[in-house]
């Protein structure tokens, strides 16, 4: 059975959902949750299906910061420059990290296995600099510890898991 398309699923969540212009966060928080980004065909169906301007969308959807417009990689990796992650090498971190996926901070490779970030801050003071890699915190991180995380990242890809 072929899979989906990410127009298909936006399709699938829409038909879930009551048609009222007062729906709009509750089906962009759906469409995120499950397609992973709101895809540009989405948009347009979500703009038809609730009556309201795209641009209306799109204002929201970059307001919010959960709302991406874009698909994220298979390893979403963020890296903290809060403070207390600033000052104990964060900059080193994301420049080792950079180095370790060949992507720059908001880029996603071309093979979409990764996608780089930065946050404000994570809350995680006490650990460090941290980083997140999709829903694992991983803290007092020096660069040859950030550098295994993804090193292990795609041994996990090599080894079938």
């Amino acid at each position: 059975m072929a899979e989906q398309s990410p127009e298909e699923f936006v399709s699938d969540i829409l038909s879930s959902h009551v048609n009222s212009p007062g729906q709009l966060l509750p089906v962009l928080l759906d469409i995120q949750h499950k397609v992973g980004y709101l895809p540009e065909g989405g948009v347009q169906a979500i703009a038809e299906f609730l009556g309201i301007d795209v641009g209306e969308i799109y204002s929201v959807a970059s307001f919010y910061s959960q709302f991406r417009l874009t698909p994220v990689g298979k390893n979403y990796v963020q890296v903290c420059r809060g403070t207390a992650c600033h000052i104990r090498g964060a900059p080193r971190i994301l420049a080792e990290l950079e180095n370790q996926t060949g992507i720059s901070e908001g880029e996603t490779s071309s093979d979409m296995k990764y996608t780089l970030e930065t946050v404000a801050c994570m809350g995680c003071c006490a650990l460090a600099p941290a980083i997140k890699v999709n829903n694992n915190v991983h803290g007092e991180l020096t660069t040859s510890k950030a550098g295994n995380i993804i090193m292990s990242l795609s041994e996990e890809e090599v080894d079938g898991g």
